[in-house]
Order: structure tokens, then sequence, then C-alpha cells
């Protein structure tokens, strides 16, 4: 990742920090609306945002597809 800086009041390691919590859609309000506003001005975590997003939802297809043939 590039330098770390702060965007939108928020910085590039708490974002990182809440990317999972965004994914999943269980941030506040609040703080869905801050994570936005920074990545909508942080090209890094915008990038590393998109692959960790592929990377996730890739792993519950997989473990999700696990649960189903263990049943």
């Amino acid at each position: 990742m590039a330098e770390p800086r702060t965007v939108a009041g928020i910085s590039c390691f708490e974002v990182l920090a809440q990317l999972s919590d965004y994914v999943d859609g269980t941030l506040s309000d609040e703080a869905r609306r801050q994570v936005e506003a920074h990545l909508a001005g942080c090209d890094a975590c915008t990038a590393f945002g998109g692959e960790f997003t592929s990377v996730l939802e890739a792993a519950r297809r997989v473990l999700g597809g696990a649960d189903e043939n263990t049943g």
C-alpha cells in the first residue's frame, strides 16, 4: 500500500480495520458513510478493498459449498 493517509477524517488503517464489517453491511450508517467517503478519495484503499472483497466472496463460496457437501 502507498503511504497511509487520512481522507474524509478517517485513516487508511481505520478503513482497513472496518473493511470486513463494511463488506458485511454491519457498520453503523455514520461509519459506512465515513468509509465510503474515504474510499471515494483514496485510490489505494479502493483498489485493496476491491481485491479484499473478491477474496472474501470467494472464500465464502468455498466454505459455504463445504458446509453443503458435508450435510
